[in-house]
């Protein structure tokens, strides 16, 4: 992993883009990395777009500015790349753009007219099957520790598992919904180039 990785979040309100951010980010902490964990705030509302970022370092992150130049886009719901440029500032030939659809990668590549790395999930159906609801967050989450390898699935499922059961303590099936949503997701995960 380079010295300081960064990811920018893209969804819609409602969908869990800064709540994935922060468990990204809580997930890469415990595993002994520096990380930032933070929106970008303006009007949400559930249905509008919203911006999520992470920074991921082995040593401590002295930037604290907005995320410009970003190594890999998370996109919760693949209608924003008709409303907003989700490859903006993404390296062309390095970037890796993740985006929650049942295609394939190749069908994006030409859309988005971007020839770095794509990589697809199902996100939204296996939320569905694991979760009960669509919330993409937690499967995308899975898939972005496989396209980056920068973390342990093992070890992110173990911190997760542990925030959930801290949070969620009576509602055993949701704990073990989202599990099970970002193992399916970083197993499902296709992948371009």
């Amino acid at each position: 992993m380079k010295e300081m990785f960064e990811i920018r979040w893209h969804g819609r309100g409602g969908q869990g883009a800064k709540t994935a951010a922060l468990l990204f980010g809580d997930a890469a902490c415990s595993t002994g990395k520096y990380i930032q964990a933070f929106p970008e705030y303006g009007p949400e509302r559930m249905g509008a777009p919203v911006v999520s970022f992470n920074r991921i370092s082995s040593k401590p992150i002295r930037t604290h500015g907005p995320i410009l130049n970003p190594d890999v886009v998370v996109v919760l719901d693949v209608s924003l790349v008709e409303q907003v440029d989700v490859t903006a500032g993404l390296d062309n030939e390095k970037g890796i753009i993740l985006l929650n659809s049942s295609k394939k990668p190749a069908e994006f590549a030409e859309k988005l007219k971007f020839t770095g790395r794509i990589c697809t999930v199902d996100a939204s159906r296996i939320s569905i099957e694991t979760i009960g609801r669509e919330i993409p967050n937690t499967p995308m989450m899975g898939a972005l520790i496989r396209v980056t390898g920068m973390l342990d699935i093992k070890e992110v499922i173990q911190d997760i598992k542990h925030k959930l059961e801290a949070k969620f303590r009576n509602r055993p099936e949701i704990i073990e919904g989202n599990i099970k949503a970002i193992e399916m997701a970083y197993n499902q995960v296709k992948m371009s180039n």
